[in-house]
């Protein structure tokens, strides 16, 4: 059975294990992960598209940067709280962090004016980014509609697409919204323009998402893939295989004729060499650069370099953005979580006493009457309590660890377990209040130089 993705259903599929093989997805390796956060050690964070460039890049002192967005339509919730943490993450481990505010999408989609997308992203949204500790230094949070590039950039990059390709995408049909299938094309606008020079330069970008979002980034990759003059492949005897693209725009720089084909093959080889490699066959005839002995490991810095001469002949030199993917937290009806829903989720401006009464009322993993669950013990895996706690409020794993297994004992009670989070949530969520009024005056901080 094939699983539907969309980016705008208000149904996700939660088999993660049939996602990852249908989508092509790879499997996050824990062993892998520098300084692993709870959502890594816990699985929360099940699966990514080509992280390693982001790993390699931290691990040679290079560049590299964290994408995500908002839109500006409502109120932020836990489900935001946890893609903050992720950003935050990257941060610490050295990214630049650019945020996207979709206001021409909230504009277009939701009907709000674009003075009232920036009044709900400022006091709304960006006061609670700033409350959790982003580090204003290296955080840019733009506007969709004061950053004209992002929307160029969509234009251009539609060229390399079709109504086919979106129907595919994204199911859209013959009456679906132009805006539905604009919004796209910008927001890949939003995740590949922190490579132009005037916002970062070249390097890898990662987009720590939910997996109803991977549409969005199989087609930005797509569309940057398209893009790219070189491109480096295994080789099927061991090794890489660079092949040179020839499009529209590039055919009188490298294909003008024989002499400038042969030329280009050179700048590919030297480049190769400069990098340290000496085992190279290029053959210009058939328009391709054999590196025998490179590894898989080897393709990051390939790549790059292999960038870097494109935008010196005039290419954009993209590289395909990276993304991670994590589960979905229950809402506290058992359900998806929403902020259309208010009944569904713990909002980050919550009152106390409403917080606890959703707690006391969401979805229990417990027995029907104390004996039952004293004799049977609960199940913590659809607990929202618990959930909550692994997700959002307990930090240390033994202390989690021994909750589940004193619920599973029966050994604690559901309304023991609810007090629990109850407890948890309100010191979080008291400190965040707390912080958003100590740091309101930093918000200014946070915004680029065009959006402020």
């Amino acid at each position: 059975m094939m699983v539907d993705i969309n980016p705008w259903s208000s149904e996700v599929s939660t088999d993660y294990a049939r996602i990852i093989e249908q989508f092509g997805l790879e499997p996050i390796a824990l062993s892998q992960i520098p300084n692993p956060s709870l959502h890594h050690r816990r699985g929360i964070i099940f699966a990514h598209r080509e992280l390693g460039n982001i790993l390699q890049a931290q691990s040679r002192g290079d560049a590299f940067g964290v994408m995500t967005g908002l839109m500006p339509s409502g109120q932020m919730h836990l489900g935001h709280k946890m893609v903050i943490d992720q950003v935050r993450w990257f941060q610490e481990q050295g990214a630049d962090v650019t945020i996207a505010v979709a206001d021409l999408e909230a504009n277009a989609t939701r009907g709000y004016s674009l003075s009232e997308c920036r009044k709900i992203a400022l006091e709304e949204y960006i006061a609670n980014y700033v409350a959790m500790g982003l580090d204003p230094e290296r955080t840019n949070i733009y506007f969709q509609s004061m950053r004209p590039i992002v929307q160029r950039m969509g234009f251009t990059l539609g060229k390399r697409t079709n109504l086919s390709e979106f129907e595919a995408i994204y199911g859209f049909k013959g009456d679906t919204n132009l805006a539905h299938v604009q919004a796209p094309l910008v927001q890949a606008g939003d995740i590949l323009h922190p490579q132009l020079e005037e916002y970062g330069g070249l390097r890898p970008i990662v987009v720590p998402v939910g997996v109803d979002q991977d549409p969005h980034l199989r087609l930005c990759r797509g569309l940057a893939g398209k893009t790219n003059w070189f491109n480096v492949n295994d080789r099927k005897n061991g090794g890489l295989r660079i092949t040179v693209s020839v499009m529209d725009e590039n055919q009188n720089i490298i294909a003008s004729d024989k002499s400038t084909t042969k030329a280009i093959f050179m700048q590919i080889v030297d480049v190769l060499k400069n990098i340290g490699y000496s085992d190279i066959m290029a053959d210009a005839k058939h328009g391709i650069v054999d590196i025998p002995a490179a590894t898989p490991s080897d393709r990051y810095p390939i790549r790059m370099s292999l960038l870097k001469l494109e935008r010196s002949m005039g290419g954009p030199g993209l590289l395909q953005p990276s993304s991670t993917y994590h589960r979905f937290a229950v809402g506290m009806t058992g359900g998806k979580m929403s902020s259309s829903m208010p009944e569904t989720t713990i909002f980050l401006n919550e009152d106390l006493k409403k917080m606890e009464k959703k707690f006391k009322r969401s979805f229990s993993g417990g027995q029907s009457t104390i004996e039952e669950h004293r004799r049977l013990g609960g199940n913590p895996d659809i607990d929202v309590a618990f959930q909550y706690l692994n997700f959002f409020f307990e930090e240390d794993d033994a202390a989690l660890e021994e909750v589940r297994r004193g619920y599973i004992a029966g050994d604690i009670l559901s309304g023991q377990l609810k007090q629990i989070t109850i407890n948890k949530a309100t010191a979080w969520l008291s400190e965040l209040g707390e912080l958003r009024d100590q740091n309101a005056h930093l918000i200014d901080q946070f915004l680029a130089t065009d959006s402020c």
